[in-house]
């Protein structure tokens, strides 16, 4: 038995598991697994790409002060929003609730 037909057979294994072992399902848990063993074999047989473009090291890299940012650069921060909210007026107190009349009891029908 070759290393993928190996890897087909524990994938299969994993889907159905995974499915509650299903019965009766065994092609289509075989199938999905050979799928998965072929993406990863052409996953694996891809070339790797590096799209960095590598550059040697100028004066201006090399020195840590060109990179500091400066005070005089920094612009200044906004206010927060919490700082507004404080000028508010204050809102009119309420009027207190009135209670609800209640109803008395009903005395019981005599026969």
């Amino acid at each position: 038995m070759t290393a993928d037909e190996m890897r087909i057979r524990e994938f299969a294994y994993q889907i159905w598991e995974s499915e509650g072992r299903p019965a009766g399902m065994h092609d289509r848990h075989w199938e999905m697994a050979r799928k998965l063993v072929e993406a990863e074999n052409q996953e694996a047989a891809r070339p790797t790409i590096s799209n960095r473009k590598v550059t040697r090291p100028t004066e201006a890299n090399l020195t840590p002060e060109a990179n500091a940012p400066t005070a005089a650069a920094k612009k200044p921060r906004a206010p927060r929003a919490s700082a507004a909210k404080t000028t508010k007026e204050p809102k009119e107190p309420k009027a207190p609730k009135v209670p609800k009349a209640t109803k008395t009891p009903k005395a019981p029908k005599s026969k």
